[in-house]
């Protein structure tokens, strides 16, 4: 019997959201074609129908993970200043809710270490998605040149993102929450309006 177009759309959703969580949970070496079909409640037969192969659903995973992240924290950022919406983003990210939901949280923390493993289609999907968020991050970020607002972002977000990593790593509950703390405190001083560091930097330079 032939599925009609809104069904495939939405056996395809099914698939995606549950490939995504089983992704960021187990990571997409060790999750299976059987264990997405199961969650998604589909045959392999609908899964090939729509993707072709699980490579292709890693692709569209990822794309659908920073994009879903990305609208959250564009949402948030109409909200509140520049300034204030980044320590929103950084204090939510870093957060204990964040570090006990890995199968809803972030992609690059949860499958960074995965995807270097990844083919080259993978790779490419990552990377694109993850220059979009440090231009996300680069434009709340105070600053002068472009450039400067993209390095710190880049900067801000590998702390986010190795901090994450580390908190959910460790067996000690008060080392992970200070992890998480410390390196949200530190990321948001250092990226305040004035930037103590380079002024700091100038001064020795004797400018």
């Amino acid at each position: 019997m032939r599925v009609s177009k809104a069904q495939a759309a939405l056996n395809r959703q099914h698939i995606l959201t549950a490939a995504t969580r089983l992704f960021r949970e187990h990571g997409i070496h060790a999750t299976g074609v059987d264990a997405i079909t199961k969650e998604a409640g589909l045959t392999h037969g609908s899964l090939y129908s729509q993707f072709g192969s699980k490579e292709a659903i890693a692709v569209e995973a990822i794309r659908s993970a920073v994009t879903r992240s990305k609208r959250i924290w564009q949402h948030a950022t109409e909200r509140q200043p520049g300034t204030q919406a980044f320590r929103s983003l950084v204090e939510g990210y870093l957060s204990r809710e964040h570090r006990d939901a890995p199968g809803q949280g972030c992609v690059v923390a949860a499958l960074g270490a995965d995807i270097a493993r990844q083919p080259p289609s993978v790779r490419e999907a990552f990377t694109k998605e993850l220059g979009d968020v440090f231009e996300l991050l680069a434009r709340l970020i105070p600053g002068e040149a472009p450039s400067h607002r993209y390095d710190d972002a880049i900067a801000a977000f590998a702390g986010m993102a190795g901090a994450l990593i580390l908190a959910r790593a460790v067996n000690d509950e008060t080392l992970s929450r200070r992890i998480l703390q410390a390196t949200a405190k530190r990321i948001s001083q250092q990226t305040e309006v004035g930037k103590p560091a380079r002024r700091t930097k100038r001064i020795a330079d004797g400018r």
